[in-house]
């Protein structure tokens, strides 16, 4: 995810990183102010010579202002822990202990999962706790496969089934679409092995977002739908949120094709009645309910362009009691997005560095986030140019 900015920018940042006035700058190098504005601005490019004085000025190589190097300070490696794909691939320490009870499996998997849900450092963390938690369900899906008794079998299944749908989620977030569909197909296996109709439209869902994530989008309303039949027409309880979360998987298939009339009307007469029969939740980790319904029609208006109507509809949400900091994350981010397609930068920062508080390393691993702050960084009014510098300084760090 390497950032990449113009020359001028790279100019600006590194200059005002030194503490270094414009005019003193420029004065060293033989140009005037205005010029060495103008580069700053994208609206000159220097030439050889001025940019090598500007670099010898800056203290910094002429390397660290081209294109071909990122003139911010280098970032972390935002993908997955090395020890986690390492976990995936079997290459991990071997289990030859006995395996762990279903018990206990589903309390580690369980506690991941509330971690992931709520932790400001679910990344960090999780790179701490998903391997071993990996390796020990994996090992115990071996000993049991063979198992007689269906029912302990029945329930180590469900477990490796509900983790294998959180590695989807981090494997997405961690930007391996390429691992987040292994996994993916791995939970839909262990939902079949378990025989469970609700694990298995939880993995209808894992997979279609795993889809939309491939830019495979009518891949995606077609695996929604097909989970939305299976669980049939007398749906109840955690099949009726499972088969609305199916169908806010259509719902994004068909925004993302630009079939805006499509998704509202599918969001407003089948996503919207299934979330008030069923009320808020979290079946499945799903999230499903109507604030999520009301989540997603912030989402379609903003990709439609209509950010008036995504922002007037924001203004009526309140997310404080949804259990998953995802959810919270991505529509503050959204609303930030609508602020920034509007140009109104103040709002547009305000946004993020509150996004830098609620789930740092969220922000830190948003490209649409990181595009945001490299445009307030180019047009931000000199009165915000300190709390910009901090917001770029904290995610290179993150």
């Amino acid at each position: 995810m390497a950032v990449t900015l113009p020359i001028g920018e790279r100019i600006r940042y590194w200059r005002e990183k030194k503490q270094r006035k414009q005019a003193a700058v420029a004065g060293l190098c033989g140009i005037t102010e205005e010029y060495l504005s103008q580069i700053e601005r994208g609206l000159k490019i220097p030439s050889l010579p001025v940019l090598h004085a500007l670099a010898a000025e800056l203290g910094v190589p002429v390397s660290a202002l081209l294109s071909e190097t990122s003139g911010e300070p280098p970032r972390k490696n935002n993908t997955i822990a090395q020890d986690v794909t390492r976990a995936l691939m079997g290459y991990g320490t071997p289990r030859s202990f006995l395996p762990l009870s279903s018990t206990l499996l589903r309390e580690r998997v369980e506690s991941a999962w509330r971690m992931w849900q709520t932790s400001p450092t679910r990344f960090t963390d999780a790179a701490t706790i998903l391997p071993g938690l990996i390796a020990d369900t994996e090992h115990a899906v071996r000993v049991h496969r063979t198992n007689t008794d269906s029912a302990s079998r029945r329930e180590i299944f469900r477990a490796a089934a509900d983790l294998y749908f959180l590695l989807r989620s981090y494997c997405r977030r961690a930007d391996r679409v390429d691992l987040s569909l292994m996994v993916a197909d791995r939970g839909l296996r262990a939902t079949e092995d378990a025989d469970d109709p609700i694990r298995i439209a939880a993995a209808q869902w894992n997979l279609g977002h795993v889809l939309l994530a491939d830019g495979e989008h009518e891949g995606a309303k077609q695996i929604a739908c097909l989970g939305i039949e299976q669980l049939g027409t007398t749906q109840e309880g955690e099949s009726a949120a499972l088969a609305g979360a199916l169908e806010l998987v259509a719902v994004v298939a068909d925004a993302r094709r630009k079939k805006w009339r499509n998704a509202r009307e599918r969001l407003r007469d089948k996503a919207a009645p299934q979330a008030r029969r069923v009320g808020e939740g979290n079946s499945m980790w799903t999230v499903f309910g109507p604030t999520n319904v009301e989540l997603h029609s912030v989402s379609i208006e903003m990709e439609a362009g209509e950010t008036a109507e995504a922002l007037r509809v924001a203004d009526q949400i309140d997310t404080s009691h949804l259990p998953s900091l995802e959810r919270r994350f991505t529509f503050l981010l959204e609303v930030a997005r609508c602020y920034d397609l509007r140009r109104e930068d103040a709002a547009v920062l305000v946004h993020l560095l509150d996004l830098l508080q609620v789930a740092p390393e969220d922000l830190a691993r948003s490209v649409l986030a990181q595009d945001m702050v490299i445009r307030l960084r180019r047009r931000i009014r000199p009165t915000y140019r300190k709390q910009v510098d901090i917001l770029t300084e904290r995610l290179s760090l993150l």
